[in-house]
């Protein structure tokens, strides 16, 4: 099953935009769903993350900034991002994992990796 990431664009600072994740069957009942985001000759980056049973974590850069939420009927996750930074820019994807909570930030336990959506804002 692959996820499929969408709702990027171009942007200005403090602007909002929401991001998508969708997934075909129950597959967010039981995996967490994580966000991350990349730029040209960087890692991915964690972003945030929502459990298979109601929990969230958010990075520190955009703690206060970004939420996450779920839509189980849609099988769909959400990425609310407000007040948007050019260092915000990125391709952001989403993938799952059954790691344990502590290990969520790590992009190596997650699978399923769908095809990203580009996120630019400009100063």
């Amino acid at each position: 099953v692959q996820l499929q990431a969408s709702g990027g664009g171009s942007v200005q600072t403090g602007d909002s935009l929401t991001l998508s994740c969708a997934a075909s069957g129950g597959l967010f009942r039981s995996y967490t769903v994580g966000w991350f985001r990349q730029t040209p000759g960087n890692e991915r980056e964690f972003v945030g993350c929502f459990s298979w049973d109601g929990k969230t974590k958010l990075a520190d850069p955009v703690k206060g900034r970004f939420t996450i939420s779920r839509d189980i009927a849609k099988n769909t996750v959400f990425l609310q991002m407000n007040s948007l930074k050019p260092e915000d820019t990125a391709v952001y994807s989403c993938a799952v994992t059954r790691v344990i909570w502590g290990r969520v930030t790590e992009d190596d336990f997650y699978r399923n990796w769908g095809q990203g959506t580009l996120v630019t804002v400009s100063s």
